[in-house]
């Protein structure tokens, strides 16, 4: 069954443990013990990009400087929208949503409306859409450098197909492109991989990142570190 949420409140981070669990294994007695909370993404294909952006505005809700950093971040950014030829009646209402939900966020400096506007259908799509666009965007204007790591003979038809259509999961390139595109880094931490120990990923390289994202099975939700970390 489907949740009727897209991103819900926050959980202990015990939620995350299947409830027959007796005895955490490693991982997650790693993750116990490094976060205390979880705030669960719908499984929809978009949950990278409705994660990721809902955790650094509500990062941003503690600092009226970093809210404003944010909306003149996505201000500039129609520039690389613009370069990659985008014309912009395909972007601008995507645009104007983002605008008003960090709009909302500096009048309110409320979690709860944070949340409401995120459980929104269409104005979480619409956040949603917009960074798939800066995304294909910064990834088009550095094809250069970007080419070389797309497993795609053109990186166009790659942007088009797999980054700007709704529902298609996310690549690292592509998160890697969007951190770019925006200047920030995030903590990614991930069940994957090495049977005993919880990966760790920062990306970019030598970020100090204030938002914290599990990476599970394909999919994406919001941790929330201990007090102590």
């Amino acid at each position: 069954m489907e949740a009727d949420w897209l991103v819900s409140c926050r959980e202990d981070i015990s939620s995350l443990f299947p409830p027959e669990t007796l005895n955490l294994n490693a991982k997650h007695e790693a993750l116990k013990g490094q976060f205390s909370a979880v705030r669960k993404v719908r499984g929809d294909g978009n949950c990278f990009y409705r994660a990721f952006s809902f955790a650094l505005l509500e990062s941003a809700l503690r600092s009226a400087r970093d809210l404003q950093r944010f909306k003149d971040k996505i201000m500039q950014s129609t520039r690389a929208l613009d370069s990659a030829g985008f014309d912009e009646g395909s972007f601008k209402d995507h645009l104007n949503t983002v605008v008003n939900v960090v709009e909302r966020c500096q009048a309110d400096e409320a979690e709860a409306s944070l949340l409401r506007l995120f459980n929104e259908q269409l104005v979480s799509d619409s956040v949603v859409q917009y960074l798939r666009l800066l995304t294909s965007a910064h990834l088009q204007v550095h094809a250069d450098f970007f080419c070389n790591f797309v497993e795609a003979p053109d990186l166009q038809v790659y942007c088009r197909q797999e980054v700007e259509v709704m529902a298609m999961e996310c690549d690292h390139v592509d998160i890697l492109a969007l951190l770019q595109a925006l200047d920030i880094g995030i903590h990614i931490v991930s069940m994957e991989g090495d049977e005993r120990k919880l990966v760790h990923h920062i990306i970019p390289d030598g970020a100090e990142p204030s938002l914290h994202l599990l990476y599970q099975t394909s999919h994406y939700n919001i941790l929330y570190p201990r007090p102590h970390l």
